[in-house]
């Protein structure tokens, strides 16, 4: 049985999240937090302090979007996860030709 935490998702700008979007899985970085209700794209979007909407810039379209913590999920920075990948490639070794 899977445990529910009660305490609502935190976060900051800069913090590199994740979301599900009708066109499948989205990643961004959020570049606002809105602690009182606020216009976007026409509508008002209701924010307060405990329950913070955030504007999140899309890292393959540049996109905005704004969601409630819930829907997002924090993941590794685009930085943390090229800087892991960048000693971790295989080289062939090298052949030697032989006269």
């Amino acid at each position: 049985m899977r445990k529910e935490c009660n305490m609502p998702k935190t976060f900051k700008i800069g913090d590199h999240v994740r979301w599900n979007s009708e066109a499948g899985r989205v990643s961004g970085t959020i570049i606002a937090v809105h602690k009182k209700d606020f216009r976007y794209k026409g509508y008002v979007h209701h924010a307060s302090k405990d329950a913070p909407q955030y504007e999140i810039k899309s890292d393959k379209t540049d996109h905005i979007a704004a969601h409630k913590g819930g829907a997002l999920k924090r993941i590794a920075s685009r930085a943390k996860v090229n800087a892991s990948k960048k000693g971790s490639r295989i080289r062939p070794k090298r052949r030697t030709m032989v006269s």
